[in-house]
């Protein structure tokens, strides 16, 4: 059994198959999709599993209660890889009470049909099980309207969030917050594992997933800023224990937009003579002293990991060819997807080339003034055909210019 802490278990599976996440995002080491059992005087199911792993789910739960049956599930979040095995969970157990929200129980009509036996709370509200006490907080658009959080506390403990003070541990079962990418390697809280590889993926699932919802999240920081938590229990990869604190840490400066004094280089090219004008940038930036620098082909390289990285970084720079009296395809696709996060206080530098007819340079420049709305750094460079003496010069002005506005900070 999978015990996490006084009766709290791990019930959850991982899927090692799926190659995009939501159809979008890669996944390179798969990834888990977490529930948890409480095993009290009422047991209570915290979230489900997507319903392809419905099987090795109940085996999970039944290998904690045997043939008990379960008297409530919590559904923190409804999207179908946490809330898919409910239909067939109440054919399990069909008196089961499922606990959620208005907005979720909107949203569970609507996916699938269930409709009765269904607990209603609010924000605040708590839920005793015996020994252990529950307590809702709801946490909307952290990244859907119904998404909430559950505290436990034992034992006996009451509503945490309005001061009371736990004599147990605290657990929070935040649904997809503190979430990241990655299966589970045997081990699933944290203390028990070597965590180096899901850093990176916590950023990049944050970005690309959260990233467009700072404020909520901001938000529900506040709501459980009293709480002291022992363990959070995400709806993806370890559980954390250890790592509270810093996984708290993360997402309060990304949803605040921090970030390190970085910069990220991206650039469409057909013939090289876009890239070579992104070497020069780069070489340039990095004879001025700046040394994070990294640099994305956006044909070769998957959006979602240079979203993350311009999360972490301070500093955009990005370049393209003119294509089809536009600008390059998959350059205008990654300056949309930017424009969907709502990524705040960045430096924003371009440049673009041509063959006969220059259009690359203004329409990034359209992107920026109608919809990034960055902070513009240097003089964009606009190259005719290929590099010579004078672009050259500019090119390298425009590093420059960028590693010394970083560094200044």
């Amino acid at each position: 059994m999978k015990q996490i802490s006084d009766n709290i278990f791990y019930v959850g599976v991982n899927d090692r198959n799926k190659t995009l996440f939501e159809g979008l995002w890669p996944l390179p080491n798969g990834v888990s999709y977490n529930a948890y059992l409480i095993n009290d005087e009422k047991v209570c199911l915290v979230d489900t599993v997507e319903v392809d792993f419905f099987m090795p789910f109940l085996e999970n739960i039944r290998e904690v209660i045997g043939q008990r049956p379960i008297d409530y599930v919590v559904v923190n979040h409804m999207e179908p890889d946490h809330s898919g095995s409910l239909a067939l969970l109440r054919q399990f157990y069909p008196d089961i009470e499922i606990i959620g929200n208005k907005k979720t129980f909107d949203m569970m009509a609507g996916f699938y049909r269930l409709t009765t036996g269904l607990h209603e709370v609010k924000n605040g509200d708590t839920l005793s099980l015996g020994a252990h006490q529950l307590q809702f907080v709801l946490t909307p658009m952290v990244h859907w309207p119904e998404t909430m959080m559950t505290l436990a506390t034992v034992p006996g403990a009451s509503a945490t969030v309005s001061g009371a003070s736990p004599s147990g541990p605290v657990v929070l079962f935040s649904g997809d917050a503190f979430g990241c990418f990655g299966a589970l390697n045997g081990a699933y809280v944290d203390e028990q594992m070597n965590c180096d590889e899901f850093w990176p993926e916590m950023t990049r699932y944050y970005s690309n997933i959260v990233g467009k919802y700072g404020t909520p999240v901001q938000m529900a920081l506040k709501k459980l800023a009293g709480v002291q938590v022992d363990y959070i229990c995400a709806t993806h990869g370890p559980v954390w224990h250890e790592h509270v604190g810093k996984v708290i840490g993360i997402y309060d400066r990304l949803s605040k937009y921090e970030a390190e004094p970085g910069l990220v280089i991206c650039y469409g090219t057909m013939y090289g003579n876009t890239e070579r004008a992104a070497e020069v940038i780069a070489r340039s930036a990095a004879q001025a002293g700046l040394k994070n620098i990294v640099m994305y082909n956006v044909s070769k390289t998957h959006h979602s990991y240079i979203i993350r990285d311009l999360f972490r970084y301070r500093g955009l720079i990005v370049g393209a060819p003119t294509y089809n009296t536009g600008l390059y395809h998959e350059m205008n696709v990654l300056l949309d997807e930017l424009s969907q996060k709502d990524i705040k206080g960045r430096l924003f530098g371009w440049f673009g080339s041509y063959s006969w007819a220059s259009k690359a340079v203004s329409e990034i420049q359209k992107w920026n003034d109608e919809r990034l709305h960055y902070e513009p750094v240097g003089t964009p460079v606009e190259i005719k055909q290929a590099l010579n003496d004078e672009t050259l010069a500019q090119c390298e002005a425009l590093g420059r210019q960028m590693a010394e506005a970083l560094l200044k900070e």
